[in-house]
C-alpha cells in the first residue's frame, strides 16, 4: 500500500482548457476530416544534432513511409527497439526494459489507437511526473532520410509504436535534443514511477549480485552503462558511452571437469543498437555453452542469433562495465505474489517539499548555523525486515530534484542535491525540528550523494536496525533554491512524516514582554499619543486606516530609525483589531494594537542585530516563536516567497505584514475552532468574506 502525502507541492494543475485530451483532438480531427498536427511539438528543429546535419530531413506520417504502417506487429518485444541517429541509448535501454513488464508497458503505450480505426494522425502515451501520471499527445510525423526513419525504429519495417514513443518522449523532455546522451534511471523513473539505485561498479559492493536478484524477483528493471572503454573492451565488441538493457539475472550450479560443481553467474545484456554483441565468456558462440545441458540451456531462453543481446558473467559485468542502475518499482506496480512468486511488496511514503533562499535552503555543512533550517522528515520503523537474520530493517531512500523534464539539458546543470541521515534512538535530548545544538552533538548515520555528477535523483539503500530517524534533504550550497520529492520505500510498513511544530500560538518569550513593556514605560509619551489619538479620531473618537497611519507615523517618530507603516500594514492592522467590521479603531482597541505593534518591533530588533532594516530568512521561525507563533516549514516557505526579497531578506514593513496576517488568520480559524479540534467549517460567502477582509 502507498502512503502518499502530497501536501505542500507547488505545482498547480494547467485548467482543463489547455490540457491536450486525445480522445477530444481524436474526435476533432475526425469531423473535420484532417489529420492532427501538434501545435504544442510541431516540426522539431534537429539542426543542433550533430548526426543531422548536412541531411535533408523530412517529415513523414508512418503511411508516406511504409503501404501497411501498424502500431503493433505481434505485440510489443525489447526487439522492437534500435537506436538511430539520436543518442539515446539510455532511453532505448529502458524502453527496451519496458517491454519485458506487461503491466507497466500497457500503462505508458495504450492500445487504444494504430492507423486504421479511428485514425487521425495522433496518439498518447502516459509518463510518470513527479508523483503524477501525465499524458502526453504527439502527431504521427516522424523525422525521415530518404524515406526511412533516422531515429529509433523496430526490426520490422512497418512497425511505429516505438518511434512515436520516442517523439512523445522528447516532446515530455522539450525537444529531442534533450535526449541527446543521458542516464537509463531517469527513463525508467518516467516509465514507471519507481526509485533508482546507481551503483558505481569500480567499488561494488560485495552483496551486488543478491541484490540485483533479489529486485529482478520484485521486477525491478536494470540497465548498465559502460562510460569508459577498459583497454580490450573494444576488441571483446562493447562500445562507449553506451547503454544496456539488461534482461535477465540468474545463477546455477555446475559440474567441472573434476566432477566439483561451482556456482555460475550470469548476466544477460541486450545492445540498444539491436546488433553488435559480447565475443567473450559466454558470448552466443563461446565454448561454455558447449558443457551445459539442453534443459539449463532451454531455462535460459539461450538463443543464438545477432540480435543485439548476449550472456556475460558477472565478474566480466563488473570489469567492463562502469555504472548499474536499477529502478525498484511503486508498490501498486508489482504484481502479487500468487501470480508470479515475487517477493513482498515494497511499502512506500512520499513527500514534496522545497528549499527556499534565505529560509529553508541551509545547504549540506552540518556545522553552519543554517543545516539545522533545511527540511526535516522523522521515519519510525518499528520491526525488522521479515527472515531477516540479523534483524535490521531495509530502507530506499530517494531525492529527486523537480522541475527537470522542460529543456532536462539546460537546466541540469543549477542544482547538486544530497541527503543526511540521522540516528534519533541514542540521542538524550531530540528538539522537533532538530536545531544546532543536535547536529553539534550527533553525527550522521549516513551522508549521501550521488557517485556521478548532477544527476535528477539520488538514492541509497540501507540496512538499519528498527528505531526512529530523521532525514534532512538538502543542496550542496547554501541559499541554493528548488523543489523536490522525497520517497522512502521499505519492506516493513514506514511512517514518515514532517519533523516539525505544528501551526498555531505559543508563550510569548518572557524577555520580548519585558522589553516590550520597558519601551512604553514613559507616562508623558502614552499621555501625548493618547492626546495626539483623539485628536485625530474626531467626534466618534474611533480611526480608520489612514487616521491610523498619521497616529502611528506620530508614534514611530519618537523611536529611532525613522520607522514608516505602508497603506497595506494600516489597513491590515485595521482588519485584525475590527471584529465589527466598522472598518475603525477605537481607543482600547488600538492600545491593544501598539502592544502587539512594539512586540514585533522589539523581536525585530533581537535579529536584526546590526540595524540592517531586515533579518534573514531562517530568522523568521524564531522571531514569530518568539512573540508566541508556531509555523512549520512549509508556512515558513510561503511566508518567505510573499514577503522575502531575492537575497531572502525580511524588512520591517514586510516582517509586521507577516506577523498580522498569521496572527489574523489563527484568530479566524480558532473562532470557528471553539473546542480546539483542528476543524474549523466556513461557507464560501464566509471564507471570502474573512480572507479578504483580513
Amino acid at each position: 500500500m502507498s502512503n502518499i502525502n502530497e501536501r505542500g507541492s507547488s505545482i498547480r494543475q494547467r485548467p482543463a482548457e489547455y490540457v491536450q485530451n486525445f480522445e477530444v483532438l481524436q474526435n476533432k480531427c475526425i469531423q473535420k476530416n484532417i489529420l492532427f498536427k501538434d501545435p504544442e511539438f510541431d516540426i522539431p528543429d534537429l539542426s543542433s544534432l550533430t548526426n543531422c546535419r548536412n541531411k535533408r530531413i523530412e517529415w513523414r506520417r508512418p503511411k508516406e513511409i511504409v503501404d501497411d504502417p501498424q502500431f503493433f506487429v505481434d505485440g510489443a518485444s525489447r526487439f522492437d527497439v534500435k537506436q538511430g541517429l539520436l543518442g539515446d541509448c539510455w532511453l532505448l535501454a529502458a524502453m527496451a526494459n519496458l517491454t519485458l513488464n506487461k503491466k507497466l508497458f500497457n500503462r505508458v503505450v495504450p492500445y487504444d489507437q494504430g492507423f486504421y480505426i479511428k485514425y487521425a494522425g495522433i496518439f498518447h502515451f502516459r509518463f510518470w511526473q513527479y508523483g503524477r501520471w501525465v499524458e502526453v499527445v504527439v502527431d504521427d510525423r516522424l523525422p525521415t532520410c530518404e524515406g526511412k526513419l533516422i531515429f529509433l525504429q523496430s526490426a520490422k519495417n512497418n512497425e511505429f509504436w516505438s518511434a512515436l514513443l520516442e517523439k512523445a518522449y522528447a516532446k515530455f523532455h522539450g525537444s529531442y535534443e534533450a535526449l541527446d546522451g543521458g542516464l537509463s534511471m531517469t527513463a525508467m523513473g518516467d516509465f514507471t514511477g519507481g526509485v533508482s539505485e546507481i551503483y558505481d561498479l569500480n567499488d561494488a559492493p560485495s552483496n551486488l549480485f543478491t541484490t540485483m536478484q533479489n529486485s529482478i524477483q520484485r521486477q525491478a528493471l536494470m540497465c548498465c552503462s559502460i562510460i569508459k572503454l577498459k583497454s580490450d573492451g573494444s576488441e571483446k565488441g562493447l562500445k562507449a558511452p553506451h547503454a544496456y538493457s539488461i534482461t535477465k539475472v540468474t545463477c546455477f550450479l555446475m559440474k567441472n571437469t573434476n566432477g566439483n560443481s561451482s556456482t555460475i553467474y550470469l548476466i544477460r545484456l541486450r545492445n540498444p543498437w539491436g546488433h553488435i554483441e559480447w565475443n567473450g565468456s559466454w558470448c552466443d558462440k563461446s565454448n561454455e555453452w558447449l558443457c551445459m545441458t539442453q534443459k539449463i540451456k532451454q531455462s535460459l531462453g539461450l538463443v543464438i542469433d545477432d540480435d543485439g543481446e548476449f550472456w556475460m558473467s558477472f565478474e566480466d559485468v563488473v570489469k567492463y562495465f562502469s555504472i548499474l542502475e536499477i529502478c525498484n518499482l511503486a508498490p501498486d506496480d508489482l504484481i502479487g505474489q500468487n501470480e508470479t512468486g515475487s517477493k513482498t511488496k515494497w511499502d512506500l511514503s512520499l513527500f514534496e517539499g522545497e528549499w527556499v533562499r534565505g529560509a529553508t535552503a541551509g545547504g549540506c555543512d552540518v556545522f553552519q548555523e543554517s543545516f539545522s533550517c533545511n527540511p526535516q522528515y522523522y521515519i519510525t520503523l518499528n520491526k525488522p525486515d521479515d527472515n531477516d537474520n540479523e534483524k535490521m530493517c531495509t530502507v530506499i531512500i530517494s531525492l529527486m530534484k523537480k522541475k527537470m523534464h522542460r529543456n532536462r539539458k539546460k537546466e541540469s546543470n543549477s542544482l547538486l542535491i544530497r541527503f543526511f541521515l540521522f540516528d534519533l534512538n541514542k540521542s538524550k535530548s531530540v528538539p522537533k525540528p532538530l536545531d544546532m545544538n543536535f547536529f553539534n552533538n550527533n553525527d550522521a548515520l549516513y551522508k549521501f550523494h550521488s557517485p556521478i555528477y548532477n544527476i535528477r535523483e539520488v538514492c541509497k539503500r540501507l540496512k538499519v536496525p528498527p528505531g526512529k530517524y530523521c532525514i534532512v534533504p538538502c543542496t550542496s550550497n547554501q541559499n541554493e533554491q528548488g523543489e523536490f520529492l522525497l520517497r522512502v520505500f521499505s519492506e516493513i510498513k514506514n511512517n514518515l512524516k514532517e519533523f516539525d511544530n505544528e501551526v498555531g500560538t505559543c508563550p510569548i518569550n518572557d524577555k520580548i514582554k519585558e522589553l516590550a513593556v520597558n519601551t512604553n514605560k514613559s507616562e508623558e509619551s502614552n499621555k501625548k499619543l493618547k492626546k495626539y489619538f483623539l485628536k485625530v479620531a474626531g467626534s466618534d473618537k474611533e480611526v480608520d486606516w489612514m487616521e491610523l497611519k498619521d497616529i502611528l507615523d506620530f508614534a514611530m517618530k519618537q523611536e529611532p530609525g525613522n520607522i514608516r507603516f505602508s497603506n497595506d500594514v494600516c489597513r491590515c492592522l485595521i482588519a485584525m483589531m475590527d471584529w465589527d467590521r466598522s472598518g475603525k479603531l477605537g481607543f482600547k482597541e488600538f492600545q491593544r494594537l501598539w502592544l502587539y505593534i512594539r512586540q514585533w518591533k522589539v523581536v525585530f530588533k533581537v535579529y536584526d542585530k546590526k540595524n540592517k532594516g531586515y533579518i534573514k530568512g531562517y530568522e523568521l521561525r524564531p522571531a514569530l516563536s518568539s512573540v508566541g507563533y508556531h509555523i512549520k516549514t512549509r508556512t515558513l516557505n510561503t511566508m518567505c516567497h510573499r514577503y522575502a526579497n531575492r537575497k531572502g531578506y525580511i524588512m520591517f514593513d514586510d516582517f509586521i505584514m507577516c506577523a498580522i496576517r498569521l496572527k489574523t488568520t489563527i484568530d479566524i480559524f480558532k473562532e470557528r475552532d471553539p473546542g480546539n479540534e483542528n476543524v474549523a467549517s466556513f461557507t464560501l460567502e464566509e471564507w471570502v468574506e474573512k480572507t479578504f477582509y483580513s
